[in-house]
Formats: C-alpha cells, structure tokens, sequence
C-alpha cells in the first residue's frame, strides 16, 4: 500500500509551505505529493494569503525535490486548454526528471470559475473526453510527426506535439463517483483510478465498474492501480485526535466515519479494510499544512507498519 501526501492549498499556503510540506514527504518516505487545482478557498477557511497555481507549484517542487512523484487531484480541465496543458506537464515533467502525473478531472468549482472569470461551459465532461484524448495524443506522437484532432470543442492542426515529457508514459489519473461515463473514460485513458472520501463499500462497488469498463476497453482490470482519497486525523491518544480535528474544524466521530482518523491502529485497521477491496494506495489530505509532527507521527506509526 503506497501512501501519498494529498494537499489543497487553496484553503490558505504559501509556496513556501507547501515547499516546507513536500520536503517532509520526500524526507519521511511517502510515495508522492499531490496538491489540489482550485483558485478559491472552500468552507470557513479565510484562504490567505491566496491561491497558488497548481503547476508552477509543481514546476518549483520538481526542482526542489529529488525522489517523490509529484501530482494533481485533479487538474481542473475548464482551467487550461489541451494543447497547453500538454506542453506545460511534460516541460514539469522534463524539470522533475520524469516524476510527474497528471490527475485530469472535469471541473466543478463553479464559485472559483465566477471569481477569476474562468468560462465554466455546460458540457464539461464532453470536453474532458477531448482533452485526455488531446494531451495523450500529443504525447504519443512520435518524433518528427504531427498530431491533428477534429473535435466538437477542440481542433488541433499538423502540431509538432512537443515537448515530449522525460518519461515514456506520464501516468494519467482519472477519478469519480459516476457510474456509467467516469468507468468508461478511466477503462480507456487512466493508468490510476482515484475514488475520492467514499466508504469502503462504495469504493468497491466503483473500483468493480472501471474494472469492468477497462476490459470492454480490450484492456485488463490489473492494467490499472486503483486508489482511494482520504482525509487523515491521528493521533497519539484521543486527545491529540481531538486537538487535529478541532484545527481542522471538523468533528472526530465524522472523521472516524468518513476519513481515517483515530489511533495509528485505528487507521491501519482501516486502511487494510481499503485493501481488502483493491484500493492499492491512498493518498492522505492532510489538511493542516503547518502539522508536520502530523506527518512525522503517520510516517513512524502507520506506513511503517503497512510496510
């Protein structure tokens, strides 16, 4: 089971803790950090100093960093056009060595979209069928050919289809709760499946439906690793539970139900109940990004035992 450090800076970080947050990761053995695409804080967080942009942040941390992957949950496809965001992930890709991957959503924030006058269209999933069709297209052109794309939303003429990113394959992330046309879309495109906060039992279900849609893709089911987000809550005892969950204004009993919180045996427990139904990494939000003793305890406590 791979754990990853899962982050949303648009609830208030700086580039440089989210700097401080990703050398933690790659210091105390985690897989990987992800951050979050979003330009407007959510909830009761007052989101200072201001959003940071989720590639240039990649972009710095590919530099600063020398073995963790690095990612998004998800890259907002409302946010950027195909063509561009190709040129932009293979160029981190590039910086980082070959760490990169992309997670690719749809978009859905419309608040976000109406603060910083982002066209937020109606049919949004049809153009996130483009857009993975575009950028892994661009991507597996060869050398010295041209990609061209006739789309209903998108059109892409004789594109030399550069840059080429480090790695021969960019991994590409596709999550969701949908039953029918995320299945589909994953079964066709994604490396990694992502089920977002569901329960074990929805996770399964959802895992058994991209499984199913990879194979009708001509594809097998274990050509994908299937995973699961979570928020993460531990503590020594319950009172520092209860101090993490307060910080984070959220309630321990919620988070026990819908998140991984509790005890370090509370949370590997329930991390093997993940397993136990596919989900082969998860990726941690960590919510409180000035906790790094949170960090440290989860590292020592929990992923040494999944070890």
């Amino acid at each position: 089971m791979d754990l990853r450090v899962f982050t949303e800076p648009q609830q208030g970080a700086t580039y440089d803790t989210l700097l401080t947050v990703a050398k933690a990761t790659e210091d105390l053995g985690f897989d990987a950090f992800f951050r979050s695409d979003h330009y407007l804080r959510m909830g009761s967080a007052d989101g200072l100093p201001g959003p940071t942009d989720a590639w240039i942040t990649l972009a710095g941390l590919a530099r600063e960093t020398k073995r963790i992957r690095l990612g998004t949950l998800m890259t907002a496809g409302t946010f950027r056009l195909p063509g561009v965001l190709a040129i932009q992930v293979a160029q981190v890709d590039q910086m980082s060595g070959g760490r990169v991957e992309l997670g690719l959503g749809a978009g859905w924030f419309e608040e976000e979209h109406k603060a910083y006058g982002i066209p937020f269209p109606p049919e949004k999933f049809a153009r996130l069928e483009e857009q993975l069709a575009i950028v892994t297209g661009l991507w597996a052109t060869e050398t010295g050919k041209t990609f061209s794309y006739e789309g209903t939303y998108y059109q892409l003429t004789d594109s030399p289809a550069l840059p080429k990113p480090a790695q021969a394959k960019v991994p590409v992330l596709i999550g969701g709760h949908g039953a029918s046309r995320t299945p589909r879309l994953a079964g066709q495109y994604a490396d990694e499946f992502n089920m977002p906060f569901a329960s074990i039992e929805d996770s399964e279900r959802q895992f058994g439906r991209v499984r199913a849609a990879a194979e009708a893709a001509g594809r097998k089911g274990d050509d994908l690793v299937y995973s699961n987000a979570l928020v993460v809550c531990v503590g020594k005892d319950d009172a520092e539970v209860a101090r993490r969950a307060a910080a984070i204004g959220r309630e321990v009993d919620e988070l026990k139900a819908n998140g991984l919180a509790g005890s370090p045996a509370e949370v590997v427990d329930k991390i093997g109940r993940y397993q136990a139904v596919g989900s082969q990494r998860l990726y941690l939000q960590f919510l409180d990004l000035h906790d790094l003793d949170h960090l440290e305890l989860v590292a020592s406590q929990v992923q040494s035992q999944l070890a």
